[in-house]
């Protein structure tokens, strides 16, 4: 089946004040439609258009050539944006608040405290140059945090996206994502969404990479 926009969990204002409601429409309804239209077009009568997203985008070694860039740069955006929408809640409505759980075990194995995670975490994602993601994976029963250019995943691996794991936490740092809110301080926007992160999400994500 062609990829389809998965509908958003809340509706558009409900990550207010942290992430505005003309923000959110945008991003879903545009940029996410996009990735998903233009990874469907680039697929259409192969053999990986019948494929789950995230399988798709472990392959890409094995698309022609030809086709490699535009399902990167789709697939991976609707991959990652998928995940993205579902690892967010209204704050104090599963948003929001210090990690529990086996999450919170691994990140303070990690990290020492979560404040330190939060640090680092805000590092990588401030310090990615340009576009990208940064990500909190789950590898080989341990938590590290890496980022990625554009929509590159971590399920890339390391010798396409620069580092591999399975994603349980990851931030858009394109501008699309913040920049009608908070313009070009994107440190800004990293710790107003810390108050939107779904932790009970991010541990059924981590139980699912183990």
């Amino acid at each position: 089946m062609p990829f389809t926009l998965p509908p958003l969990p809340y509706a558009f204002d409900a990550l207010e004040p942290y992430i505005d409601a003309r923000t959110m429409e945008i991003h879903h309804d545009k940029h996410h439609q996009a990735y998903v239209n233009n990874a469907n077009k680039a697929l259409e009568g192969t053999r990986w258009a019948d494929m789950a997203p995230e399988d798709v985008i472990r392959s890409l070694g094995d698309l022609p050539e030809e086709k490699r860039t535009a399902v990167r740069n789709n697939a991976g955006g609707h991959v990652n944006h998928s995940m993205f929408w579902t690892i967010m809640a209204p704050a104090g409505k599963g948003g929001g608040g210090a990690p529990t759980g086996a999450a919170a075990d691994q990140i303070t194995k990690a990290f020492g405290t979560f404040e330190h995670f939060k640090e680092e975490f805000a590092k990588a994602a401030g310090s990615r140059f340009g576009s990208g993601w940064a990500w909190l994976v789950a590898r080989n029963g341990a938590v590290s945090i890496c980022s990625t250019a554009n929509q590159d995943s971590p399920l890339m691996g390391e010798k396409i996206a620069g580092c591999s794991g399975t994603p349980i936490l990851g931030i858009d740092v394109w501008e699309h994502a913040y920049y009608l809110k908070y313009q070009n301080k994107r440190p800004d926007y990293v710790t107003a969404w810390w108050n939107v992160v779904n932790w009970p999400r991010v541990n059924e994500l981590l139980a699912k990479a183990r």
